[in-house]
């Protein structure tokens, strides 16, 4: 009987506690904590403020992110743009008419039921896609139903655009943008981008974006992570139309960056067409002047003969590359590079595993004293965690680059200045190996310490991790916006 008075006394000085904690959240910690271990039930727990992991985190971030000697001027963006309709993507299905059932992945819809199969596949495991939508009708039908949908939002869209956007956030810089802008867009636009006559166009493309949160359900289906479903009937994009009016545009803007984006638009397109436009990429990234920097964003794909003829085709051409870890693998396997037996991610991707194929493709595709190619850096980004790969000799300033890229995830999903440490969690695994095909060395991470530095061969690895906001606002555009922050960070050497 002693013992249970002593577990409910115990029990309730804790709830006081508690109480305490709640009410008089301006008490000093030291006192708190006191309190706390006085009734011997252990440490307490850290408050989410300056001294938690993601507070000690945070501020290493401020201290670290300065800006480089050398800065941009002029950044060219190209060529894909669009107004994002971003809604709940359980509401829209439901307002069709649709019931939850099995999914199962389509390279490519055709039907009402194509998409519901295609969204709880992904829905499911929590990671984002997009694909196209090839019947017009269809798709016009479903996207004036999300449109007029009470709480749908008109965001800007398309990778182009949104980087441009991001990168005009800087008064200091001037954002040409290539694309086909419609009326909307237009106006959504910061006036800081420059948009060209020859692409403006009568009529928007419209991208519609399911979002679903962490732990929301569907009949049986319950979404591990917050995540979004993309999909289009997009012709302008989906033929790199404005691919032409980008590169003349080049020659008077005389930009020191060019982002070039929007090539997984064409899975919706054949083979010949595939192979001639590629081609014609290649003509134009040859006419942009030597010694300008051209970064490729990539984004979501499932033609693998596609991603492959990018791989070894456009990869050499340019000088930087974007792209998370769903790309990544998809990249491996269709190149057939290391870990491509691998068929998906199981939870957070292996840090090891994730180093090996960004250290092959700049082996196998960057620039080296034996090929003549441009490829310098990659930015790989995903939710836990970024890490940017560069061939020595041609970066700087990517300790403060990948820094900025990650606090700008985690400031930008939940819609705040800062970083606001009682609204994100820290997710990246606390130690790693960074290789799994070599002998990689085991990391512990540090929060005072967030961003790891180590080489191979040649090959320089800055990995920090990403404080994941736990109820992102939004999600759509987190990509873009890290390779705009982590590119606005850094600084290329002249050569």
């Amino acid at each position: 009987m002693a013992v249970w008075r002593g577990s409910a006394y115990a029990g309730f000085l804790a709830l006081a506690v508690g109480c305490v904690f709640l009410l008089e959240p301006q008490l000093p910690g030291s006192a708190l904590r006191s309190l706390w271990s006085s009734l011997q039930l252990g440490p307490a727990p850290a408050p989410p403020g300056p001294g938690s992991p993601e507070g000690r985190l945070a501020a290493a971030w401020d201290a670290l992110i300065v800006r480089p000697a050398r800065r941009w001027r002029r950044v060219a963006v190209g060529v894909n743009a669009c107004v994002d309709v971003v809604l709940s993507g359980v509401k829209l299905l439901q307002a069709l008419g649709l019931n939850p059932g099995n999914g199962k992945d389509h390279t490519e819809l055709r039907s009402r039921n194509d998409l519901k199969e295609a969204f709880i596949h992904f829905m499911g495991k929590g990671a984002a896609a997009e694909r196209f939508f090839s019947d017009k009708e269809t798709f016009h039908n479903i996207a004036q139903i999300a449109s007029e949908f009470p709480g749908a939002q008109h965001y800007v869209g398309g990778n182009a655009a949104l980087i441009g956007q991001k990168f005009a956030a800087n008064s200091d810089l001037k954002v040409l943008l290539c694309g086909p802008v419609g009326p909307k867009l237009h106006e959504l636009l910061d006036d800081n981008v420059f948009v060209p006559p020859e692409s403006l166009q009568e009529v928007d493309e419209f991208h519609l974006i399911l979002e679903y949160q962490a732990g929301e359900e569907w009949g049986q289906l319950k979404a591990p992570h917050a995540n979004r479903f993309i999909f289009s009937h997009d012709l302008s994009n989906g033929a790199m139309n404005m691919l032409e009016v980008f590169v003349s545009s080049l020659e008077e803007f005389q930009p020191d960056l060019v982002v070039l984006s929007g090539l997984h638009m064409m899975e919706g397109q054949s083979k010949e067409f595939q192979r001639k436009r590629l081609l014609e990429v290649m003509t134009a990234i040859s006419d942009i002047p030597t010694g300008i920097p051209v970064h490729l964003e990539l984004a979501s794909m499932t033609n693998r003969e596609l991603m492959s003829s990018i791989v070894h085709q456009v990869f050499s051409a340019v000088t930087s590359l974007g792209l998370n870890e769903q790309e990544l693998l998809f990249l491996s396997q269709s190149a057939s590079g290391p870990h491509s037996s691998l068929s998906s991610w199981t939870g957070v991707p292996d840090v090891g595993m994730v180093s090996d194929i960004l250290f092959w493709i700049l082996k196998e595709h960057g620039k080296s004293e034996s090929r003549a190619s441009d490829l310098t850096r990659i930015h790989f980004h995903t939710l836990a965690y970024h890490i940017l790969a560069t061939v020595d000799g041609h970066w700087a300033n990517q300790l403060a680059a990948v820094a900025a890229g990650a606090r700008v995830a985690g400031t930008q999903a939940c819609a705040t200045e800062t970083i606001d440490t009682r609204r994100v969690s820290l997710k990246a695994p606390r130690e790693f190996m960074t290789s799994r095909s070599a002998d990689g060395s085991r990391v512990m991470l540090n929060p005072n310490e967030p961003v790891v530095e180590w080489h191979r061969e040649g090959v320089s690895f800055h990995f920090t991790p990403v404080l994941v906001c736990k109820d992102p606002v939004r999600t759509v555009g987190l990509g873009d916006a890290i390779s705009a922050e982590g590119l606005f960070y850094s600084e290329v050497h002249p050569h």
